[in-house]
This record gives C-alpha cells, sequence and structure tokens, in this order.
C-alpha cells in the first residue's frame, strides 16, 4: 500500500507541477481555467491518497471543500467567457430572417 501510495503521489505531483507551467505560460484565460481546475482536483486527488495512507477520515471535509471551490470557480468563469458583448452573427441573421 505504501508503494503504491508513493507512486500516485509522485504522478499527482508531475501532474501538479505541468499544471502549474499551464497556468503561468497558458495564452488565453481558458487554458489557465482548465489547468486550475485539473491542479484542485490533483490536490484533492493528493489529500485523498495521503488519507487511505494515514487511514484517517478528518480530511474528507477538505476534500469535499476543494471540489466545490474548483467547480463553482471553472463554471463561473466559463459564464463570464461566454458572455457576449453584442449580439452574436448568428442572432443578427436570425433576426433578418424573421422580419
Amino acid at each position: 500500500m505504501t508503494t503504491v501510495g508513493i507512486i500516485c503521489i509522485a504522478l499527482l505531483a508531475v501532474t501538479g507541477t505541468l499544471c502549474l507551467i499551464r497556468i503561468v505560460r497558458g495564452p488565453t484565460t481558458l487554458d489557465r481555467t482548465v489547468a486550475a481546475d485539473v491542479f484542485v482536483a490533483a490536490t484533492a486527488g493528493a489529500i485523498g491518497i495521503e488519507a487511505a495512507i494515514g487511514r484517517h477520515t478528518t480530511t474528507l471535509p477538505i476534500i469535499v471543500t476543494l471540489s466545490l471551490v474548483g467547480f463553482l470557480g471553472s463554471v463561473s468563469i466559463a459564464r463570464f467567457a461566454a458572455r457576449d458583448d453584442g449580439p452574436s452573427e448568428r442572432t443578427a441573421r436570425d433576426r433578418k430572417g424573421s422580419s
């Protein structure tokens, strides 16, 4: 169990490092958002593995809170990015066709 836990933690550390690189270098806001969401998921996974190795359940609220924050952050940024400044080309075409 310890060997598997160490391997999992090492893989999650690599994942976290690559996510941090993408957050810093990401060309768009959505790339950074996806990398941050994966980073939060990897952190929650690492805390879960630590809880499994240590055989305790005291970190369960932390995992639930991290998951909720990651989800709400991703959804709010996606909604913000999807908002248009004006009518889209399709909306303008639909208005011309229905008039």
